[in-house]
């Protein structure tokens, strides 16, 4: 893995109020690569992605993309500075279609350009591109977190960071959207944070992974090689 990334998380140390969740967290991410965090529940995992985005204040430490700091940002600064953010819940407008979603996601764009970039995103998501006329309501589960996707993807962000996108989905479903969509992210050049509590199947997908315990990153490994680590089980756990 490029070390020096592209998304680089450095010394954070983040919370709530007085509280601390986060402590002294270093990740990093280069284009092209998908990293996941892994870790058992209040591990701090989707507190990490707040953090990056500007939802929680920094106490410690920096966050960088590509060459610019984005630690003190407001959360619209940092998506303007191209990172784009699927939260857990349905990020989608359920009562506009497929397509007028992703051009809601193109806000931002010139007007001339929304409607090819909406054709240009679909091609990477073809289970919902013979849906675009259907409210985003109707979708399924599966199919919703396409849409989510693809709708931040409409600005073409250089980092992505998805917060358990198999949440809700069935496990066969789940693991099917793993393999086929996110594992797709990688060759849109893309730097991916994937947090995900289906932790063998993203270990699968990624080229990296941290896990995270307490707040704070307790093993970082190539996801091949944690995945078929024997004590995976009880670094998760807590033990050794």
């Amino acid at each position: 893995m490029d070390e020096a990334g592209y998304l680089r998380i450095e010394g954070l140390t983040a919370g709530y109020g007085a509280t601390t969740i986060l402590r002294n967290v270093s990740i990093s991410v280069s284009k092209g690569e998908i990293v996941a965090v892994i870790g058992p529940n209040g591990a701090g995992k989707s507190t990490l992605l707040k953090a990056i985005t500007g939802a929680l204040t920094v106490t410690g430490g920096t966050v960088t993309a590509g060459d610019r700091n984005i630690t003190a940002m407001k959360t619209h600064e940092i998506a303007r500075a191209g990172v784009g953010y699927v939260p857990q819940t349905r990020h989608i407008f359920p009562r506009l279609s497929v397509r007028e979603n992703l051009e809601m996601g193109g806000y931002s764009l010139p007007k001339k350009e929304v409607g090819p970039r909406v054709d240009e995103v679909l091609e990477g998501f073809p289970g919902i591109a013979a849906l675009q006329s259907r409210s985003a309501g109707n979708l399924s589960g599966g199919e919703a977190k396409m849409l989510a996707i693809a709708r931040v993807l409409m600005t073409r962000p250089s980092v992505l960071l998805l917060d358990e996108p198999t949440a809700d989905l069935a496990p066969r479903i789940a693991g099917r959207f793993l393999e086929e969509q996110v594992a797709g992210l990688a060759s849109q050049g893309v730097a991916a944070l994937v947090v995900e509590q289906r932790a063998r199947e993203i270990l699968g997908v990624a080229s990296w992974a941290y896990l995270m315990r307490a707040g704070q990153v307790d093993l970082s490994q190539a996801a091949g090689e944690m995945r078929a680590r024997d004590d995976i089980a009880q670094i998760f756990l807590g033990g050794r």
